[in-house]
């Protein structure tokens, strides 16, 4: 079999994302985001995680060329790559599964936090991310925005990011929409957008506004296709699987650690020295506690 076949066909779903019903549209982001399980369920499997029925998966596979649905399916069957990352487990790990319930909850929250982590890293190739810095690095504003959960993220990327990177600013201020401080960006503008599932709609709206001033648009979030409306520049995709309800972030402050790092090194002396001047600031203001000495 091609070895390029999957490629060629998750290609193709993401093409057809805009113009596909929403059955379609749901069980195409599932493939696209979930090759390998997609690769391993069996048809009702796939239906129930989609939450469609087993005839929408057959009719996918009919509207993309295919007689039957296993002929969609074989290529990923093919290529097939666990999902999970491995992760070696550490001997704390296996200490706190042979003692009560309660140790074994966190004994699984531990693990899906290490594997979340390395799957999120793997993620990242560094010529995307040599494209990402470039661009942010060369642009005249940099816009970052999130809500919600993904706000802590964003507050944090710009709390360390605006030192390397002056041009950073966090949105919305002042308490205005986000689209409100992209009233005067251009093609010469750069944004970061953090949002993961359930899509944000200040986000959604925020980068298909951006899109259509000229915005260069960076996505951090757990999948590729996020919004028929508009396409990023470019995505890092962090995964966000979790034990609870919520997601969990390990891996996207992983992503946002990685590009930090990247950020402060090509900014080169210049982000070196303004990272000093923030910290002789501290200092002089007295930011940090210092215990007082006993007399």
């Amino acid at each position: 079999m091609d070895p390029a076949l999957k490629n060629r066909i998750t290609a193709e779903l993401k093409d057809a994302l805009p113009e596909l019903p929403r059955g379609l549209r749901s069980v195409a982001k599932y493939i696209v985001d979930h090759p390998s399980d997609f690769g391993l369920d069996p048809i009702r499997d796939t239906a129930k995680k989609v939450g469609v029925s087993t005839y929408t998966l057959v009719r996918l596979a009919e509207r993309m060329g295919f007689a039957k649905y296993d002929e969609l399916r074989e290529p990923f069957r093919h290529a097939l790559v666990s999902a999970a990352a491995t992760v070696e487990q550490p001997h704390w790990v296996d200490s706190l599964r042979e003692k009560d319930d309660f140790s074994r909850i966190q004994a699984a929250a531990a693990l899906n936090t290490m594997a979340i982590v390395q799957r999120s890293l793997e993620h990242l190739q560094p010529e995307q991310m040599q494209r990402v810095v470039s661009m942010l690095l060369g642009a005249r504003n940099v816009y970052l925005t999130a809500v919600r959960a993904s706000y802590s993220m964003a507050f944090y990327l710009h709390y360390v990011g605006r030192m390397a990177l002056p041009s950073l600013q966090l949105i919305p201020r002042h308490m205005n929409s986000a689209i409100d401080d992209l009233h005067s960006a251009d093609e010469s503008d750069v944004m970061i957008a953090i949002t993961f599932t359930p899509y944000s709609r200040e986000t959604i709206e925020a980068c298909t506004f951006a899109r259509r001033k000229g915005v260069k648009l960076i996505l951090i979030s757990d999948s590729e296709i996020v919004s028929p409306d508009f396409s990023a520049d470019e995505t890092l995709i962090a995964s966000v699987l979790s034990p609870h309800h919520f997601g969990c972030y390990a891996g996207a402050i992983a992503v946002i650690e990685t590009l930090l790092t990247l950020l402060v090194e090509e900014g080169g002396s210049a982000a070196r020295q303004r990272i000093r001047s923030y910290e002789d600031l501290r200092k002089n203001t007295n930011a940090y506690w210092v215990a007082q000495k006993k007399r």
